[in-house]
């Protein structure tokens, strides 16, 4: 087995992960030899010396063998991994941003330059889905991909829900304990889940989205009478990313959903993640671990490092047979409850059924099935005194 070079652009959470995850396993055969970052003033706990500023002490030495990205700008980050694959290196990612926003080019690379790319960090940190999708379910036929993608949203919700804290105060603590960012916006409002669930989606069954073209809707307005609501019937709230195979379509979403008190989601807590399989073959399976944190982050690029030790690569089989064939798809009909106040109304000619209306003297609900096209165009979604939760 040959020593890799390392060259890793980022120090933040995973990158400071890796360089803990490398020195706790004593791996002899990796090598970080230099890490490019954009603040040289800032205080680190490791020599100064393998730090600089110039993105081609890196990109430019042939002593490097693999370039492992790990910025947190999703432009960036394109044109380091670009420039890295055209001078025949490979390269790790966990940008799901940049990954999810420009997959066919990032595919198209790869096989121009022979070059191996991996980004299993990208989703559900610590849970190897990517490769269990790329090689145990090559051939099986599998129905669905589903689960908790984010763990930044499922410690907020865990700690409104069980502990009976307010929005303000988790998501302060979930800054404070590196779970979520100074600006929240991409965890909290679905969009980090949904980059990676077109990650998901392509690896899954060969179709490559664009991350505007599926649905997403946050966690931001989910209030104490939902919560309550969700208790009195045996549920609970979960961010719910999923992707589903309908013929030669895929219907996929993210949103807050609903699911059994006694369910393996239910049970899914704080920072972990759980991602639950459908097949035709093997039918349910779970896979589950920690999906926020330096470490589980770094455990997953690592992996993929150990990977390049045998020259692997995704090999791309369901992308060749099935990207001219599928289709994404809004016409899917989904299960909802909206709460909504006395000042505030969905349209109700929206729905394609009502099942139950509830009124009060402050908040007010109904229960019923929309298509998934309706409700992304719905203005009304987006009024602050509504919330939008799906049956799962």
């Amino acid at each position: 087995m040959k020593r890799i070079n390392l060259g890793v652009f980022g120090f933040g959470c995973v990158g400071t992960g890796l360089w803990y995850v490398l020195q706790e396993t004593n791996n002899e055969y990796t090598n970080i030899k230099k890490i490019c970052i954009k603040n040289a003033n800032k205080k680190r706990n490791i020599d100064q010396s393998y730090f600089t500023t110039d993105k081609h002490e890196l990109l430019d030495d042939s002593d490097i063998d693999v370039i492992v990205e790990l910025i947190d700008d999703a432009e960036a980050a394109f044109d380091i991994v670009k420039e890295a694959m055209e001078k025949g290196k490979a390269v790790i990612s966990a940008n799901k941003k940049m990954i999810s926003e420009n997959l066919q080019t990032l595919v198209d690379l790869q096989k121009k330059y022979n070059v191996p790319f991996l980004y299993e960090g990208s989703s559900c940190a610590s849970i190897p889905i990517i490769r269990n999708l790329e090689e145990y379910y090559d051939n099986d036929m599998l129905t669905s991909v589903s689960g908790i993608f984010n763990g930044s949203t499922n410690y907020i919700l865990s700690k409104m829900i069980d502990e009976g804290l307010d929005y303000d105060v988790v998501l302060k603590e979930a800054q404070d304990i590196g779970f979520a960012e100074t600006d929240p916006s991409l965890d909290v409002e679905g969009i980090d889940a949904k980059h990676k669930l077109v990650i998901i989606i392509f690896h899954a069954f060969g179709l490559i989205s664009k991350p505007e073209d599926v649905f997403s809707y946050g966690i931001t307005k989910i209030n104490p009478f939902d919560i309550k609501f969700a208790k009195n019937h045996g549920l609970n709230i979960k961010l719910i990313a999923k992707c589903k195979k309908i013929e030669d379509h895929i219907e996929a979403y993210v949103i807050p959903s609903f699911v059994d008190d006694n369910s393996t989601l239910s049970f899914t807590k704080n920072e972990y993640n759980a991602v639950i399989l459908e097949s035709a073959f093997s039918e349910n399976q779970l896979l589950y671990g920690k999906g926020a944190g330096d470490k589980p982050t770094g455990s997953a690029v690592l992996s993929d490092i150990s990977a390049l030790n045998y020259s692997y690569k995704y090999e791309y089989k369901k992308y060749e047979r099935f990207h001219k064939k599928l289709k994404l798809t809004r016409d899917s009909e989904l299960k909802v409850y909206v709460r909504y106040s006395n000042g505030t109304s969905p349209d109700f000619n929206d729905f394609e059924h009502i099942a139950e209306k509830y009124y009060s003297e402050n908040d007010n609900y109904i229960t019923g099935t929309i298509k998934l096209s309706k409700l992304e165009n719905a203005n009304w979604k987006n009024e602050q005194d509504i919330s939008v939760i799906a049956y799962n």
